[in-house]
């Protein structure tokens, strides 16, 4: 049977200190496009409307089938796939942390009972 391996709660603490910064920006980007993502739009739709698109419905259609508009739809996809490994990386530390407090309070039980 493999042995376990051994869990530092220090380099997982380590890890989620470190961690933070880069999970931080990460949010604020995925938060930042899509705030932008309508400003984007926005800014589409007054081109369209240049481009002689009179009615709402055809500027926002001629926006949302933009290449800009798809190459922002695709770093959002990038900036939403980062955050979210950032933070079930981070989660996955707090768990290391969890299951070494476990060992630990099952390894402090077995030392009363073999006592």
């Amino acid at each position: 049977m493999k042995k376990p391996k051994e869990i530092d709660p220090q380099e997982a603490v380590d890890f989620l200190i470190e961690q933070s910064k880069p999970y931080a920006k990460a949010k604020s980007e995925r938060i930042y496009m899509e705030e932008f993502r309508k400003t984007l739009k926005a800014q589409l739709m007054i081109e369209a409307e240049r481009m002689g698109h009179k009615t709402a419905v055809t500027q926002e259609r001629e926006a949302y089938s933009s290449p800009e508009y798809e190459a922002h739809l695709q770093a959002l996809k990038e900036a939403v796939e980062n955050e979210e490994r950032l933070r079930w990386m981070m989660i996955a530390a707090q768990e290391r942390i969890a299951v070494w407090r476990s060992q630990e309070s099952s390894n402090r039980m077995l030392d009363r009972v073999t006592l």
